[in-house]
């Protein structure tokens, strides 16, 4: 599975897509509806059952229950990513047809970070089997924290990456249009490219979570890569689908949480004890099922 053919025409994939989202989809000041919106994530979230259909016949069972694993845990933690995008678009008040644009460059980072960060984590984990426990440990802590943390607001001005970009580099009072940078008496960079590097650091920030969940499912580095991808590809269309509908999933970060904890324990364990690799998405699935229906049961109220 790890033949380099299968790389290339992976990746030759993901261009294809890229290039048709700049170059036909996402079309000068074009705010995304949520009927748009459902209907890219629908077609993502069939691309990626149809590429776990070919792993099965191409390469069995196994490695397709890892990619189907690992794929719904990225894409369960990306949703809690996009809670923290719409803060940061409502806070710096970006306006919606400019979002599309922000969140497609910000996806081509965020491929470039995380073939880094898996590539590099796969690497430790198999020179030094103890980091295991490191990556384990870190997840449990990050969904201990998550617990902790619901009702926080998000604190742009604090982000140490963002004080420094704007301490560097010259920034104009205000938007222009959907440009990154614009030309005076020399290159000023916009709010809208600030707002870019935020959401780069924040994804960063996930990754240090995420990708280590999905090292605890396999270290097979084409699982790896392609689930996270197929996640990180559909975040976007997700995103605007979600943005009008996020208050009503308030428990849902209870359920992220619980994710994080149980693929924690589930690496600190997995010297002691091995988990079936089929037990894995049922329970990723159960527990966001209830935080979903117990978000649907129990209204939150208008005054939180």
């Amino acid at each position: 599975m790890n033949q380099p053919l299968f790389w290339v025409l992976f990746n030759i994939f993901v261009v294809a897509m890229l290039v048709l989202d700049l170059g036909f989809l996402q079309r000068t000041g074009h705010k995304a509806k949520f009927r748009e919106a459902l209907a890219w994530s629908l077609v993502w979230i069939g691309l990626a059952c149809a590429f776990a259909v070919l792993v099965y016949f191409w390469h069995g069972r196994g490695p397709a229950t890892e990619f189907v694993t690992g794929y719904v845990i990225e894409l369960s933690l990306s949703v809690d990513n996009l809670f923290i995008f719409l803060l940061i678009f409502r806070y710096f008040r970006v306006a919606a047809e400019h979002q599309h644009k922000v969140l497609f460059w910000g996806i081509v980072g965020a491929l470039v970070m995380r073939a880094i960060f898996i590539v590099v984590g796969i690497g430790l984990i198999r020179k030094f089997h103890w980091i295991i426990y490191i990556f384990g440990a870190l997840l449990v802590y990050s969904g201990i924290k998550l617990f902790r943390q619901h009702g926080a607001g998000v604190e742009p001005e604090k982000n140490p990456l963002l004080r420094l970009f704007r301490r560097w580099i010259p920034v104009t009072e205000d938007y222009e249009g959907d440009k990154f940078v614009v030309r005076r008496e020399r290159l000023y960079a916009t709010p809208l490219l600030a707002v870019l590097v935020l959401v780069e650091a924040t994804d960063l920030l996930f990754a240090t979570d995420s990708i280590p969940a999905v090292l605890a499912i396999t270290l097979n580095p084409f699982i790896v890569y392609t689930s996270n991808v197929f996640a990180i590809l559909g975040l976007r269309s997700m995103y605007f689908m979600l943005a009008g509908m996020m208050d009503l999933f308030h428990y849902l970060h209870y359920g992220l949480a619980t994710v994080l904890i149980f693929v924690g324990l589930k690496m600190v364990v997995s010297n002691y004890y091995k988990i079936p690799t089929g037990l894995a998405p049922g329970v990723v699935a159960g527990v966001l099922l209830i935080s979903v229906i117990a978000s649907l049961l129990h209204p939150q109220s208008q005054e939180r």
